[in-house]
């Protein structure tokens, strides 16, 4: 500011910049602000404002969704860096991990070159300046989640007004732990299940006379059963969405090709959902008796499953002798299809009790991706039936059907009449081919005196 021809150049939302000429080079130059910015803090302003207290109610957690920009990543991957040069604030650094906790940053551009900073979390307010954000972060981070290296799903609301800043949320999350560095309480390990158990269970739930080399039927079935019943929602909920998309296909198709046809809109949109409506309720139900087959029984002509199964038995044997026999006792064994299993929960079993549950285990595996199969391309030919059938037949009948019902207030009657607006560019039509009619005779009648006037 202290020579002359400096220029002062003030940054401003959105993306503006004032450029000042400084009369006098030993005066401090106020910028002014530019008609635009003006405009932005009448109008943009209250509407970031309004987002900012619906988040304060917790509209989120009822599926309303809000603007934000939110950094995830590994752990020390530069998260909080990508943030720091967007927002221009320090935010805690150092080694290991640094965000322990989810950190709300609510930046708001404010004219006053005082800016306005503090902490929020739970029932606590703690305000700060630029110069203490990252020390503030820690100390509220430790209440949070501990001194150690510890992380928690409670937030931090970081409030920052000042200028220059984007009116902007965003949200810092904790990086995503691969090992559990010094100091972080280990992950606990994932319950998924123990090898062969399931099997083991429902063969001694189901014992009875029979040879050796045999698996129980009933004890497959009760298997697969429970494979399916794992599943069973997902073609159900799969079908649902792939209709309530074509309904919004259908009716947007309908308003667009009924415009003509305002009488029978209204006739023809009611149509369209009540075939719909029909429609969804008979897929769901297929579907599901695509699904419940798959329980009646075992059965399929693939070549697959025989192939499958055969790779996967090859195993039998040194599985047996590494769970029995093997004199080291280990307590995982290499099981190609299926990785390191644990074994040391089996040694307690008799052999023929784990072959049988071996057998089953790859019986069930092979079978399994066969039903998978199945039931997807049923589904898809079904789908595909169903839609194709919709289009060439269903609808084109129900629009009919719903013409003629006497309920519906004469439609093939109301589709002969007039639209109000072809009604009225008719009456338009009659009173200009009138009046074009009335001027054509005036005009006729002053060329004809004319036409004597001249003649004499």
């Amino acid at each position: 500011m202290g020579r002359s021809n400096k220029h002062v150049v003030t940054s401003t939302t959105p993306s503006l910049a004032i450029v000042q000429a400084n009369p006098h080079p030993h005066k401090d130059v106020v910028p002014t602000e530019a008609p635009i910015v003006s405009s932005y803090n009448d109008h943009i302003r209250p509407l970031l404002d309004t987002v900012d207290k619906l988040r304060n109610l917790n509209v989120m957690q009822e599926g309303i969704q809000l603007p934000t920009i939110v950094v995830v990543g590994d752990q020390s991957s530069g998260k909080s860096s990508v943030l720091e040069s967007l927002a221009g604030i320090s935010l805690p650094r150092g080694q290991g991990i640094c965000t322990r906790v989810p950190l709300v940053m609510r930046l708001q551009r404010r004219r006053s070159p005082e800016p306005e900073i503090w902490l929020e979390y739970g029932d606590k307010i703690v305000p700060t300046d630029e110069e203490h954000i990252a020390q503030t972060i820690c100390a509220a981070t430790d209440v949070i989640a501990g001194s150690g290296k510890g992380v928690s799903d409670t937030p931090l609301t970081l409030h920052v007004k000042k200028a220059g800043v984007p009116d902007i949320t965003m949200v810092d999350l904790p990086g995503i732990t691969r090992v559990p560095v010094n100091g972080q309480p280990a992950q606990p390990q994932a319950v998924t299940e123990e090898f062969l158990m399931d099997e083991i269970k429902v063969l001694e739930e189901r014992k009875c006379i029979g040879l050796p080399n045999f698996i129980p039927r009933s004890s497959f079935l009760a298997i697969l059963s429970q494979h399916v019943d794992g599943i069973q929602d997902k073609p159900v909920e799969f079908i649902k969405e792939i209709w309530d998309y074509i309904e919004v296909v259908l009716s947007s198709v309908i308003t667009t090709y009924s415009d003509n046809f305002p009488q029978i809109q209204s006739s023809i949109k009611r149509a369209g959902r009540n075939l719909m409506s029909r429609t969804k309720e008979r897929s769901v139900n297929r579907v599901i008796e695509i699904v419940e087959m798959e329980k009646l029984t075992d059965y399929t002509c693939n070549p697959d499953y025989m192939t499958s199964w055969t790779q996967k038995t090859t195993s039998q044997q040194n599985f047996i002798n590494s769970v029995l026999h093997d004199e080291n006792k280990p307590e995982n064994f290499a099981l190609p299809g299926f990785g390191d299993v644990k074994i040391s929960h089996l040694r307690k079993y008799h052999a023929h009790l784990l072959q049988q549950a071996f057998d089953m285990k790859m019986s069930i595996t092979s079978y399994w991706t066969i039903v998978l199969r199945r039931v997807v391309d049923n589904l898809a030919l079904y789908l595909q039936f169903s839609v194709k059938n919709l289009v060439n037949s269903q609808f084109q009948k129900e629009i009919v059907a719903e013409m003629v019902d006497p309920r519906a207030g004469g439609g093939i009657d109301r589709m002969l009449e007039e639209s109000p607006s072809v009604a009225s560019k008719r009456e338009k039509l009659k009173n200009s081919l009138k009046l074009l009619k009335e001027s054509k005779d005036v005009v006729a009648a002053i060329v004809d005196q004319n036409s004597v006037y001249a003649d004499r």
